[in-house]
């Protein structure tokens, strides 16, 4: 109490802004605009939902809900046979349309597929993700256990310097049963499957949908590890007018189908020497000097499938440690890929945008741990899906606050937060006196959402990570209620 009669007494005009504040935050709008549900009640409802998930963050959804009205409310949502997540993400897609558009810049489209696991017992409506082994028997037979959870792929549009712009393509599946890939190659060559009836399609559809997203392709690199490594994305990409980047793993062949692309990059000379910094898993940093090699090649499609695709003109970077590292794997880049290389800056260029592929499994971290996607007790595939749905585009907002702090430090903080949050802030966390300027950014005022979730902000600190700004937005918006709740009874 004596801290809103503090705020109180400081600012009349800012209480009263307060009291006409509405509980929907300016963002939300922005994502659901665009939303397209059949009844305009589910519309209102996944709008309110969104904004007492963002503010409950990594809760439960009756301690979201706060009460049974609203919880019940929630629970119809999700289990809704009118909801799905290509409606709850409509509007966010649009949303990343237009921050697309707004760019002006290279877009780098990160594609990888996350699995989220649920304890459940063997009659759940939930389906499968594998059967790992856990031990033997007492025969030395090995043990299986059956994992029930659901697949995600994502797309995620960031900038070449790491902002996310938002999801660009999503797609969800689960498993009626599970065939390992090792127990498949025993009946059939996987090469010779139509690429429409194995799970890999899912790369090709988000490309589809990730490229259509995009007003000039040619700008748009999309990026994937190496099980992206398929023929017929690379066609695919040809198809579209967009390029690629994908970290390769087939040694196809090359040239005039009497060589291959490893035997090719063996005999192709150094171009050059590129030292980079890295952690290693206990923490510590390193210095590794690579060296370097690209080479433009002729690469053919798998054999059996030499009738529907056509050879395709691509280069191949190598990017392979001198010496060998102790306590670590030895760095082995292999890349492939339809854009121009032709000089060192050039390989060195591609291999950067490559190494910003991890921040799509950094915004699945926050699904996971900010999120606690995994901790949900519901109990179907179609309500978990509808949940996730809506933790992606919270995940989202969590990652862009995080990266705008370091990719756009000096914009003004309007473009984030609005009027009630930035006082909320200035009164709570006061700056130090060295850092005091004339002209407050957006850095100035993330890094106070991250002090609040614990960060120190000494000299000596790296910049805020997504744990302490989930944690620090949490406490904000729980403080915000509190504050437009002391303004109307207050007076």
């Amino acid at each position: 109490m004596k801290l809103g009669m503090r705020i109180k007494l400081a600012a009349t005009t800012q209480t009263e802004m307060a009291a006409q504040a509405m509980p929907d935050k300016a963002w939300i709008e922005q994502e659901v605009g665009g939303c397209n549900f059949k009844d305009v009640r589910l519309a209102r409802r996944f709008s309110k939902l969104l904004g007492m998930m963002t503010d409950g963050i990594g809760e439960s959804v009756p301690y979201a809900c706060q009460d049974w009205a609203n919880t019940k409310a929630a629970y119809r949502f999700f289990s809704n046979v009118e909801v799905s997540e290509a409606q709850i993400m409509a509007g966010h897609f649009q949303a990343t349309r237009d921050r697309l558009s707004q760019a002006g810049q290279k877009i780098l489209m990160l594609h990888d597929t996350c699995e989220f696991s649920f304890q459940r017992d063997q009659d759940s409506q939930i389906g499968l993700l594998g059967r790992p082994a856990c031990g033997k028997d007492k025969d030395g037979r090995l043990k299986h256990i059956t994992v029930r959870g659901i697949l995600m792929h994502s797309s995620l549009a960031i900038t070449p310097d790491g902002l996310p712009l938002g999801l660009a393509a999503i797609k969800f599946w689960t498993r009626k049963q599970f065939k390992g890939c090792n127990a498949l190659k025993k009946k059939i060559n996987p090469t010779r499957v139509p690429i429409a009836e194995k799970e890999s399609i899912r790369w090709l559809e988000n490309l589809r949908q990730s490229t259509a997203l995009t007003s000039h392709p040619r700008d748009c690199v999309h990026i994937g590890d190496r099980e992206s490594d398929i023929f017929e994305l690379f066609c695919l990409a040809d198809e579209l007018g967009t390029n690629f980047l994908i970290r390769t793993c087939v040694d196809r062949l090359a040239q005039d189908a009497g060589t291959t692309v490893a035997a090719q990059m063996k005999k192709a000379p150094i171009q050059g020497r590129h030292r980079i910094q890295g952690r290693n898993k206990l923490g510590e940093s390193y210095e590794a000097e690579l060296d370097i090699k690209y080479e433009q090649l002729q690469v053919l499609p798998p054999v059996g499938k030499w009738k529907d695709y056509a050879d395709l003109t691509l280069t191949v970077i190598h990017a392979l440690e001198r010496g060998t590292p102790r306590g670590r794997d030895k760095i082995a880049w292999k890349l492939i890929t339809n854009l121009p290389v032709k000089s060192l800056k050039s390989a060195i260029e591609k291999l950067n945008w490559y190494a910003l592929r991890w921040k799509i499994e950094v915004f699945h971290k926050i699904l996971k741990s900010g999120c606690k996607a995994e901790e949900s007790k519901l109990r179907s595939s179609e309500r978990l899906v509808n949940l996730i749905s809506i933790f992606c585009i919270i995940g989202w907002r969590v990652f862009w606050l995080t990266m705008l702090q370091r990719a756009e430090p000096d914009l003004p903080p309007a473009i984030a937060l609005d009027t009630t949050e930035i006082f909320l802030l200035d009164e709570l966390v006061k700056p130090k006196p060295a850092l005091t300027r004339s002209k407050a950014t957006i850095s100035d005022y993330i890094i106070k959402i991250a002090r609040l979730g614990g960060y120190l902000n000494r000299a000596s600190d790296p910049p805020p990570g997504n744990m302490v700004i989930w944690r620090g937005m949490s406490k904000l918006n729980d403080i915000h209620l509190g504050f437009l709740l002391g303004s109307k009874t207050c007076g």
